[in-house]
């Protein structure tokens, strides 16, 4: 597919114009950042992983009635997925204790929460991304009632499938972040999960060793970073036994495979 005109680039992504009115191509880089952008790196094959393992979560959750911005894969870097209006508001779904939650009030990482904790955080990298309570949403009209209602239900039954789908390959999912948008059609819209679900947006934890396989391995100076993302890619049945993802497309070496 030819090269469109470039909307916008993150830390992790850039969108490019798609190829039919209401559709972005969505391209995943390989770059890494920490703590607000402070600490920036490589990890090497990050974007052929995160979107492949993000195309088969959010198929996943298509299926199960979860609303989704994604149409499909079109490569080993890109996907095509409906363009919305993002809701400046990062959800965060915790299970266990970990990163800034722990930090803040003192509780030991890997602590079970008594109950699924959400928070919001307003978009805002400037600000450190804030974190807000539903009063703030709601005065400064980020988002609607409705739509706040939506995305909490959204979110729970994100984690309720996701909490399932990790356990079932021997991972703990510890916490993730969600972002959503507003489809529109005409002068009516509905929330739908929009970005990405991926290492870089989930702490998952090793259920035998508590090994992470997600992005604080670069956080925290462990190292490791590529072969834990393809640890996870493996477990979900996305990658075979010795693919070196740094420089080679997963589907070209499936049907490699299949051919031999």
């Amino acid at each position: 597919m030819a090269r469109r005109r470039q909307i916008y680039e993150g830390k992790a992504k850039i969108l490019y114009e798609g190829p039919e009115p209401g559709t972005i191509i969505q391209y995943f880089k390989d770059d890494a950042t920490a703590f607000n952008a402070q600490k920036k790196g490589t990890i090497s094959g990050k974007g052929v992983l995160n979107n492949r393992i993000s195309e088969h979560i959010f198929t996943l959750l298509g299926q199960i009635g979860v609303p989704t911005h994604f149409i499909r894969r079109l490569n080993m870097r890109e996907q095509l997925v409906r363009q919305v209006e993002i809701v400046p508001i990062e959800v965060v779904v915790r299970n266990v204790a970990a990163g800034s939650l722990s930090k803040k009030l003192g509780i030991e990482e890997g602590t079970q929460l008594p109950r699924t904790l959400i928070e919001y955080c307003y978009k805002d990298d400037a600000l450190g991304d804030p974190l807000v309570s539903e009063e703030h949403i709601a005065c400064f009209g980020w988002a609607s009632q409705d739509e706040m209602h939506d995305i909490a239900d959204m979110a729970i039954r994100i984690n309720d499938f996701m909490c399932g789908l990790f356990a079932g390959i021997g991972i703990r999912l510890i916490d993730f972040k969600l972002e959503f948008g507003r489809l529109w059609d005409g002068d009516y819209s509905r929330v739908i999960l929009a970005d990405e679900i991926s290492p870089d947006g989930c702490r998952l934890w090793d259920m035998a060793t508590g090994e992470k396989l997600d992005k604080d391995r670069f956080r925290r100076d462990l190292g490791g970073e590529v072969e834990a993302y393809q640890e996870v890619a493996r477990r979900l049945g996305l990658m075979p036994e010795g693919v070196d993802t740094t420089v080679l497309d997963l589907d070209t070496h499936r049907k490699k495979r299949s051919k031999d």
